[in-house]
């Protein structure tokens, strides 16, 4: 049996979750270590409850959880978002496909 790759166009969605995770990564671990660092003088924590910090980390944090959530094998159309962690995973495990286009 021959391996499975992705099409150039299949291909292209998953390169692009990629990027959209990887810089929401990226900026999500910037955001939340200034708000930690800095969130008793911002007023976001009074040191005995989380408050309005907890609420801000829950919604820096929602959209990491929503892209993953949204990842699916572009060839079978099964879910594959939690094999991935900042990348999408080298093949589905599903349907076996490669996830990337040949040559790559």
């Amino acid at each position: 049996m021959a391996a499975k790759y992705l099409t150039p166009e299949q291909d292209g969605v998953i390169r692009r979750w990629e990027r959209w995770n990887r810089n929401y990564f990226i900026l999500a671990f910037v955001a939340l270590t200034i708000i930690l660092v800095f969130s008793s003088q911002l007023g976001l924590s009074t040191g005995q409850s989380w408050g309005p910090l907890g609420v801000l980390i829950a919604l820096i944090i929602l959209p990491i959880i929503v892209l993953q959530l949204r990842l699916a094998c572009p060839a079978c159309g099964h879910k594959i978002g939690w094999q991935a962690k900042l990348m999408a995973p080298d093949q589905c495990k599903t349907c076996g496909t490669f996830l990337r286009a040949r040559g790559e």
